[in-house]
């Protein structure tokens, strides 16, 4: 790697057909950015994600081809960037493994995604966990292991996606401390405000789960067809129409320069009719999609091209993952059983410590609790109405110690066969160190 230079990580799941909103929200823009100088992008083909929630092998496959083609047909350059499917990268699952024994469970349980299940269980009368598969709750841990295995600095993501970013953090800052050394980049999130949103067939966000979605690379008469079926109001020719709000003057914008969009926003203001309206853009789509609908048809045609350029990504890549991996294999203690017993950071390693964890339950009310660094519980809280509550507790351990720990024991009890005594060593330990509350 260029020292100089930010690594960038993008992964796009193969569950479905790209569509316009894809392109112009995601292809489009990363495919620019992938030009800057100074930049090392990594794009990959999620398809580990896609059996989450895809349990068809024909759809996975599929979606796989067209996704690959259709960044392909659109710019990318496998040669500047690393394009590869993630299943090809065997340090991936392996890597995953090793994050999951040093992720915290209560972290995982706070997963959107997860919690979010549970919530529509619990709404419904059911199990909290019914049809919840365990790559749902585990996903975060997999996405960690997609950014941290190749050091990536920042990663695009929407704002719901930026937990899981945190949760990477949180496990690759785990890893660092319990085997002493820097073995992860500790990546950022980084939120497109800009990024468009399309309106799709109906007016609401082109989405797959609305059945609103226009095809990238849809043959031109079906694409006029869906253009032309746009929803729009009543208003006749003539009849100034608003640029705000209009579904159809969006997706103009998306694709017109902006002396295009000038125009069109003098028309709607003249009441332009909608069949023009929607001719005019069904043309300034069709002007920039044609070329790369011709590449992609070319593409799809010869699979085993595509083939060759994601198994020549998956071996750049892999020059990158199996150095990285084979070190972290040594820092665990997966070793060759003639290699010399040492400490993986030497005289620098410093033990796990114990830890403050704090947390909500069922009941509603927030909890904290002190466990040793191998995670038997020391001590429990008492429930909280409030997490600030619980929070000035815990604020007032870190800010005196031991000097604490009368007070604290008002509040607390001693957990399970725990002694006072290795409830003030764990203190002692944190304080020689730094307090670690998560």
């Amino acid at each position: 790697m260029n020292p100089s230079s930010t690594r960038v990580l993008t992964g796009i799941t193969t569950s479905g057909t790209p569509h316009l909103g894809n392109y112009a929200g995601a292809i489009r823009p990363a495919i620019a950015a992938s030009r800057r100088d100074g930049v090392e992008s990594f794009y990959f083909l999620a398809d580990y994600h896609a059996l989450i929630k895809v349990q068809d092998p024909v759809r996975v496959q599929r979606s796989t081809l067209e996704i690959a083609a259709a960044w392909l047909a659109c710019g990318l350059d496998p040669d500047r960037v690393w394009f590869y499917r993630q299943s090809d990268i065997p340090e991936i699952p392996e890597l995953t493994w090793l994050l999951t024994c040093v992720a915290g469970k209560g972290l995982l349980n706070r997963a959107h995604a997860y919690k979010a299940a549970v919530d529509r269980n619990l709404a419904e009368g059911g199990d909290d966990d019914a049809g919840i598969s365990a790559g749902l709750f585990m996903y975060p841990v997999l996405m960690a292991a997609d950014i941290l295995l190749f050091g990536a600095h920042k990663v695009p993501v929407g704002r719901d996606q930026v937990q899981h970013i945190e949760m990477a953090r949180d496990f690759g800052a785990r890893f660092n401390h319990i085997y002493g050394g820097e073995y992860f980049v500790l990546p950022e999130a980084v939120i497109e405000e800009s990024v468009a949103t399309l309106p799709g067939l109906d007016g609401r966000k082109m989405s797959k789960s609305y059945d609103n979605t226009i095809a990238l690379f849809a043959d031109p008469d079906v694409l006029k067809k869906q253009i032309m079926g746009l929803i729009t109001d009543s208003k006749a020719p003539g009849e100034p129409k608003d640029v705000d709000g209009s579904a159809l003057f969006q997706l103009y914008q998306a694709f017109a320069s902006p002396e295009q969009t000038a125009a069109m926003r003098a028309a709607f203001a003249d009441g332009i009719a909608w069949g023009e309206a929607k001719q005019r853009l069904f043309d300034v789509i069709e002007a920039e999609i044609a070329p790369m609908r011709m590449r992609y048809r070319d593409l799809m045609a010869d699979p085993g091209r595509i083939e060759d350029i994601l198994q020549a990504g998956a071996a750049k890549a892999r020059m990158i993952a199996a150095p990285l991996l084979k070190q972290l294999r040594y820092a665990v203690g997966l070793r060759d059983l003639r290699s010399k017993t040492e400490s993986t950071a030497g005289a620098n390693a410093k033990p796990a410590l114990p830890v403050f964890k704090q947390y909500r339950e069922k009941d509603g009310k927030f909890y904290f609790k002190l466990s040793h660094a191998n995670g038997s519980p020391l001590l429990q809280s008492k429930g909280f109405d409030n997490p600030r509550e619980a929070g000035s507790f815990l604020a007032k351990i870190k800010a005196e110690g031991k000097a604490a720990w009368e007070e604290l024991r008002t509040v607390s009890e001693l957990a399970g066969l725990a002694e006072e005594s290795h409830v003030l060593e764990a203190l002692e330990a944190i304080f020689q160190d730094a307090i670690e509350l998560i």
